[in-house]
């Protein structure tokens, strides 16, 4: 049978293909079947499962839709796509939900085409198939597997999704596990952990940090063992084995748009206390008393954490430890108070104070004697030293324009 082919479309190159040619090829449509699956079974061991019949049924639904397809495409190029179509999406969804890429599927497209090339060959003159009209079958075959692989990968690609969003999910799941109080059995995060894909840590600590607001927002870049969910109304994460090497250079780096305190590190099942001194160490900073401009370790700033815990109390003992400073000039004030605060922290060395406030060893001896004269020999006292050093750290780290109100 020698046909010429008719005017090719470059989108659907079977409407070239002689029409009567479907009515040559369908007869043969379940042998041409049954070779593919064995050549596909025994070329692709992942397919081969005996015991899987629903795998079995979705190979050979795969095989004979595609062939059927591809003939009535030849009958009419306008037939629809959606019954073949909706089956290697399918296949594409299962392929992502085994682990697997779209390779295998690949593979057994391109042997399954080589089947049917090969059995059209030996026909060809016995059907009078010309190498013309053999040549855009051809064509056809290879536009019509990139049709249904195509569809594969959407499937493939919507499956990958979900899993992501699944993950997702879980693992904000498990970090509202991780930071609940009282913690969470064991039990019951390990299961979740899991299913998160996530390994429980010895040891963790917990971020809350806000956007500093110079850019568009956008997520930090973050390693795949750093829970995160920055979408929540307190943006937070937990940092596994933070102690590790390279760990805080990772966070400095993915924070560079947020202001973020770092709580202690604390055994995995008490995250939710590095957790609150995380939330206690931002709006210290957003107040400006602690540094905001580079990530705030909580552990580099117990002492001021501690202080602010009761500020009120503090302001309130202020009062009254501070009184002998009232009739001092307010700009005078605040260079005794600084200085009183750095003797008190390095036990009234004079020379020590000098290079930790930039002024010479005299200047700090006579703002001392000063000192002295307010307060008397008591300051030196330990008990009275200790609540002097308290109030003056929260009185010296309050913002200038409260530091000024209290100084009126």
């Amino acid at each position: 049978m020698t046909t010429s082919l008719e005017q090719r479309s470059p989108l659907k190159p079977w409407a070239g293909v002689p029409r009567e040619l479907s009515t040559v090829f369908r007869p043969h449509l379940d042998a041409l079947a049954e070779e593919m699956i064995e050549e596909i079974l025994a070329g692709i061991p992942e397919y081969s499962r005996p015991q899987d019949e629903e795998y079995a049924r979705l190979v050979r639904l795969a095989v004979e839709g595609a062939l059927r397809q591809f003939v009535d495409l030849i009958m009419d190029p306008e037939s629809s796509w959606e019954p073949v179509a909706a089956v290697y999406r399918e296949i594409g969804w299962a392929e992502a939900r085994e682990g697997r890429n779209l390779d295998i599927l690949q593979t057994s497209l391109r042997l399954g085409a080589r089947v049917a090339w090969r059995r059209l060959a030996a026909e060809s003159e016995r059907y009078d198939i010309s190498r013309r009209t053999l040549a855009g079958i051809a064509e056809a075959i290879f536009a019509f597997l990139d049709e249904i692989a195509r569809a594969a990968t959407e499937g493939y690609t919507k499956a990958r999704e979900q899993e992501a969003g699944e993950l997702e999910h879980r693992r904000r799941r498990l970090l509202d596990l991780l930071l609940a109080e009282p913690p969470a059995a064991p039990q019951a995060v390990a299961d979740l952990a899991r299913l998160a894909q996530w390994r429980v840590p010895r040891t963790v600590a917990a971020v809350v940090l806000y956007e500093r607001g110079r850019r568009p927002f956008s997520h930090p870049s973050l390693p795949p063992d750093v829970l995160a969910d920055v979408d929540r109304r307190e943006p937070c994460l937990l940092v596994p084995d933070p102690e590790g090497p390279g760990r805080g250079r990772m966070l400095e780096s993915a924070l560079r748009d947020w202001v973020a305190a770092l709580g202690p590190t604390v055994r995995t099942e008490d995250a939710a206390r590095s957790l609150r001194w995380a939330r206690e160490a931002l709006p210290l900073a957003r107040r400006g008393v602690l540094p905001s401009d580079r990530l705030i370790r909580c552990a580099e700033h117990m002492p001021a954490l501690v202080v602010f815990k009761d500020e009120e109390l503090v302001r309130a003992v202020a009062e009254l430890r501070l009184a002998p400073l009232k009739e001092v000039r307010p700009r005078h004030r605040e260079r005794l108070m600084r200085t009183l605060l750095s003797c008190l922290q390095n036990g009234f060395n004079a020379t020590e104070v000098a290079n930790r406030l930039h002024v010479h060893p005299q200047t700090v001896r006579y703002r001392l004697h000063q000192l002295e004269e307010l307060f008397g020999e008591r300051m030196y006292e330990p008990e009275l030293r200790l609540e002097l050093e308290m109030v003056l750290t929260v009185r010296l780290s309050a913002p200038p324009a409260e530091t000024a109100q209290s100084n009126d």
